[in-house]
């Protein structure tokens, strides 16, 4: 049974299974990583030890990043999201993360070439909107991640607690 700190443990929110999802950043870089699985005794463990241990939905056991490959992640951070559904791990990488061998998970890249001029946030806010976009020319027409982070959120300034 973990013996997860309670006031973290209050503020998780799990799925059905128990689980919440992982989000795993290299530090330094900020390159996402990965997305794997934590129950309350996975991050206990991650917490106390300083090593990635996750939840492995497909054989229903605890595995420590690494602990067979040798492709280990020394967590440097960990935050919860603001809704408590998230964690975010920061870590540092040795080797690849991706059981494909690449560093990242995340090296398929999506086509986006028929996407409309998307100049907000606010037009990515359904599928409609890329599948039925045009003329998305270059990555510049985005927005960039530091105009979306000081953008004004009338619930941040009333309540800093909530996002």
């Amino acid at each position: 049974m973990a013996n997860l700190d309670p006031d973290i443990a209050k503020r998780l929110k799990r799925d059905p299974q128990g689980l919440v999802p992982a989000v795993v950043q290299e530090h330094g870089t900020g390159a996402v990583l990965m997305l794997a699985w934590m129950d309350d005794e996975a991050l206990h463990r991650t917490l106390t030890t300083g090593r990635a241990t996750y939840w492995s939905r497909s054989r229903q056991e605890y595995w420590v990043k690494g602990e067979t490959s040798g492709h280990v992640q020394h967590v440097r951070s960990a935050a919860l999201d603001c809704d408590g559904d998230t964690l975010l791990l920061t870590v540092e990488q040795t080797g690849p993360a991706c059981h494909t061998g690449a560093h990242s998970c995340f090296y398929t890249a999506l086509d986006l070439s028929t996407a409309e001029d998307l100049s907000t946030a606010e037009d990515l806010s359904t599928a409609e909107d890329l599948s039925t976009a045009e003329d998305l020319s270059t990555a510049e027409d985005l927005n960039t991640a530091d105009d979306l982070n000081t953008a004004p959120d009338s619930r941040a300034a009333a309540d800093p607690t909530q996002c």
